[in-house]
């Protein structure tokens, strides 16, 4: 599968590759998750200035329309440069529950924010012991008045330390596990109760625990309707699910032409490493795997245009088949750069970590292989 890209998507892909190809080499990538914040405010306007912060969204909000193929498109190519800043986090994961359940008020402030480089999110969904299970919710959301008041404890929260504000899953009704009664809150990083204890994650990006203790938010925070929250975050990971995977065919696809380009210089036993033929034999089925998985990406993304009913099977067969292919692909990349393949001075080993990290979001490929196995 191969899709055909109109003028306006090539002259996105273009823009993007253009300004990381100039201003986000791994050098500097290297000198932002080493600095203080761990991420590039510059960086982050400049996305904007582009209109890549907006890409996905409708026409009206300023966006290009046609959301996953312009997530699909932007998101392969910060693969292919380990972009840190909260682009996932906030346009593709925040952005797109506020496109899909906010309000028409909603929609129009926040997005235009989101946009305009002018506010970061994080969605706040997983839970100590809730695994990859989005109904296992204890955060209580207990209203009071013409509020609601917030308490518990939410786990893993990529690019929390960085965010303005949190769309948090809490429950306004029924059981710890049950489907139904889970809403969703959009929550200010300052307000009064809420704590975060960050850390450094293994891809060098940021995360945090958050804590609420009886944070209250006004009713007009809550996102869709009270206790349909699942199913928006379901569609949600449908959605996340795609950008994830294209990423991480950005990464294999840089994993490798670098690895290529190695075999074509580095020298044994007086001969370059591409001139042995098993290893030619290993670097075609490197090549295989990554087209494989582009194809995979490209029936998902239109897949997720199209709304079809079966979109959360091939969401979980994409998230499978591209996690052991990525996997496979970064383990022989390492192998054939020999021990400095894990040395922080040379990319591989930070594609390698980087693909690690996006096996296990929103499910990791056992998960998504059983959970695929189940639908069938």
């Amino acid at each position: 599968m191969d899709i055909e890209l109109t003028e306006d998507q090539e002259l996105l892909r273009n823009s993007v590759q253009r300004f990381l190809r100039d201003e986000y080499d791994f050098d500097v990538r290297t000198r932002i998750i080493t600095g203080e914040d761990g991420w590039s405010r510059t960086h982050w306007a400049k996305f904007a200035d582009l209109g890549l912060l907006a890409a996905p969204f409708a026409e009206e909000y300023g966006g290009f329309g046609n959301g996953p193929l312009s997530t699909m498109i932007v998101m392969q190519e910060f693969g292919r440069h380990l972009v840190v800043e909260p682009y996932f986090e906030t346009v593709v994961l925040a952005g797109g529950l506020i496109e899909i359940l906010g309000t028409a008020i909603q929609r129009r402030e926040l997005l235009a924010e989101i946009a305009a480089g002018k506010a970061t999110w994080a969605l706040a969904w997983a839970e100590p012991g809730s695994r990859y299970d989005l109904n296992k919710v204890s955060v209580s959301a207990d209203r009071s008045g013409s509020d609601y008041v917030l308490s518990g404890t939410k786990a893993a929260v990529i690019g929390a330390p960085w965010a303005d504000r949190l769309i948090v899953s809490a429950r306004t009704s029924g059981r710890s596990d049950d489907r139904d009664g889970v809403s969703l809150f959009v929550v200010d990083r300052r307000a009064a109760g809420l704590h975060l204890q960050g850390y450094r994650t293994i891809d060098g990006r940021r995360a945090a625990e958050v804590t609420l203790k009886d944070v209250r938010v006004s009713a007009s925070s809550m996102l869709g309707h009270e206790g349909g929250g699942v199913a928006a975050l379901e569609s949600c990971r449908d959605r996340a699910i795609g950008a994830l995977c294209a990423e991480a065919v950005g990464a294999m696809t840089e994993l490798n032409a670098v690895t290529l380009d190695y075999s074509k210089t580095r020298k044994q036993f007086g001969v370059t490493l591409g001139s042995f033929q098993v290893l030619q034999h290993r670097m075609v089925d490197m090549f295989i795997a990554l087209q494989e998985a582009v194809s995979l990406v490209q029936h998902l993304t239109l897949t997720l245009m199209s709304n079809d009913n079966n979109v959360s099977k091939l969401a979980s067969g994409a998230k499978s088949k591209v996690g052991y292919a990525a996997r496979f692909i970064g383990e022989q990349a390492i192998q054939l750069h020999g021990g400095m393949g894990m040395s922080n001075e040379l990319k591989v080993g930070h594609y390698f970590k980087r693909i690690g990290a996006i096996d296990i979001q929103f499910g990791d490929p056992a998960f998504h292989l059983m959970r695929f196995a189940r639908s069938a």
